[in-house]
């Protein structure tokens, strides 16, 4: 059986990316020897992280990992998030342990300081490629994360420094849509290094589900924050006015408190952080799900738990979501459209275009989880390394 070692950084906030690993890490159990090597952003930083980032040896991190990188002697390093935590650091020690290394990237910070791909914090709604690398006029003092000049200094350097790693490192990146392969191979990377493979959902959470589509809410389940459009969709929520349909808002977040005082109202209930099982639970009994995100994210969770359970997603069309739907799907909003949005959210009272929907999506998505599919893809992917 070969052996794994699987290396994430947890984010402060816990989010779909994190359930993500929790899941893979199940799915990998099955079929690997498995080491699960987690580092986290949870205490506040001091001068010697600072320094630790700048010169890529943060020597607590890279001692821990030495010393599991000796005792384990993995067959192949699993990577996911580095930052902070775990810094670009451990790649130097990967390769001096000659460990073959994959590395799924689940956002694109090696090319964005905010990781979105958004100008100007949201504000003026254009695509924005490699701020922070291919363009020589790089405002490092612009202020491109958390409103701070220090922070967004310290990620463009991130980013300059993780992209080089990206380039020169003999590793297999793992991307979830071709949207995402063809941005890195138009950034330079080869493309023989990239491999298209989704995060694993378990089926097992969604299994025997039958769709309602006369239930009384729909679901938002997500961070609270302004890159994640919640505040847009509640507003186009509260515009079309239903009285007989109410918007679900699972999550917590930087916006939660303003939120929550902002909208009070009989149609829109805030459940605060929930469990994954009670996420699911929420979904399974729904009419249908909503994200707005204004972020080119990775892999939303949030759709292919939708999906899986048979429940029609309104998602904004851009950036390789429409690759998990298919091709005839009725729900998607042009970005930044929030009339369009609403006209997806007026078609809810469609209960017949509902259930096709309902009935398109499980049958589309079940392919792509499929666990035996997924493992011999799995599989396929360090065979090659």
């Amino acid at each position: 059986m070969k052996k794994i070692l699987v290396i994430n950084t947890k984010y402060k906030i816990s989010g779909g990316e994190d359930t993500n690993i929790i899941d893979e890490l199940d799915f990998l159990r099955k079929n690997y020897e498995i080491q699960y090597l987690e580092f986290n952003n949870s205490k506040k930083i001091n001068i010697l992280d600072l320094f630790a980032f700048f010169t890529n040896s943060n020597i607590s991190s890279n001692k821990i990992l030495d010393q599991m990188l000796t005792d384990f002697k993995p067959d192949f390093a699993y990577v996911h998030n580095t930052w902070f935590g775990a810094n670009l650091g451990i790649f130097k020690i990967l390769k001096s342990h000659k460990v073959k290394t994959v590395l799924k990237l689940h956002n694109f910070r090696y090319d964005c300081a905010r990781y979105w791909l958004i100008k100007n914090h949201l504000k003026n709604k254009q695509f924005c490629p490699a701020c922070s690398l291919t363009k020589k006029k790089s405002k490092i003092f612009n202020k491109y994360y958390e409103e701070s000049f220090v922070k967004s200094f310290l990620l463009i350097i991130y980013s300059k420094k993780y992209f080089k790693i990206l380039k020169s490192y003999p590793f297999t990146i793992l991307v979830f849509t071709d949207f995402h392969k063809n941005y890195l191979i138009n950034l330079g990377i080869q493309e023989s290094k990239i491999e298209l493979f989704y995060n694993p959902i378990s089926l097992k959470l969604h299994s025997n589900n039958t769709y309602k589509p006369d239930s009384n809410y729909v679901v938002f389940a997500g961070r609270l924050t302004e890159s994640k459009g919640i505040e847009e969709l509640i507003e186009a929520w509260s515009d079309v006015g239903f009285n007989d349909l109410s918007l679900k808002v699972l999550g917590d977040g930087e916006l939660y408190t303003e939120l929550t005082s902002k909208y009070i109202n009989k149609n829109i209930e805030f459940t605060g952080e929930l469990s994954n099982e009670k996420v699911v639970e929420q979904i399974r009994n729904s009419k249908a799900v909503l994200t707005a995100t204004k972020m080119y994210e990775g892999h939303p969770r949030l759709l292919s738990e939708a999906s899986i359970c048979g429940v029609p997603s309104i998602y904004p069309s851009f950036g390789g979501m429409d690759e998990y739907f298919p091709e005839d799907y009725s729900y998607s909003f042009k970005q930044y459209n929030y009339d369009s949005l609403k006209d997806c959210i007026i078609e809810l009272k469609n209960q017949k275009q509902l259930q096709e929907s309902s009935n398109k999506i499980m049958t589309f998505v079940k392919n792509q989880f499929d666990s035996e599919y997924m493992y011999k893809k799995f599989e396929n992917i360090l065979t090659k390394r």
